[in-house]
């Protein structure tokens, strides 16, 4: 496994610095982990820390948390097909 780079540039978003991340979950053994790191906001798998990073600026961020709370992303929700074996209104 080779080591992250110490930052993850975005051309129009800059440099989120990873030596400066500070990884959170909202629970031990999440799978999901936020740094804020000067004006960007990073998330990543937990499971696959140097994987790859989804940067965030602060209007995105909002956005993103606002939909979520919204349900926006709730896969019952989503026009997506159901995996071979699954009923609709289960689960």
């Amino acid at each position: 496994m080779t080591e992250q780079t110490e930052g993850v540039t975005h051309p129009l978003k800059g440099v989120f610095d990873l030596g400066r991340a500070e990884w959170r979950s909202a629970a031990a053994g999440g799978d999901i982990e936020v740094a804020f790191v000067d004006e960007l906001i990073g998330m990543r798998n937990a499971h696959d820390p140097d994987g790859p990073v989804l940067v965030f600026t602060p209007g995105e961020w909002e956005a993103f948390l606002s939909g979520a709370k919204d349900g926006e992303f709730d896969p019952s929700e989503l026009d997506l097909p159901l995996p071979e074996g699954s009923r609709a209104g289960s689960g």
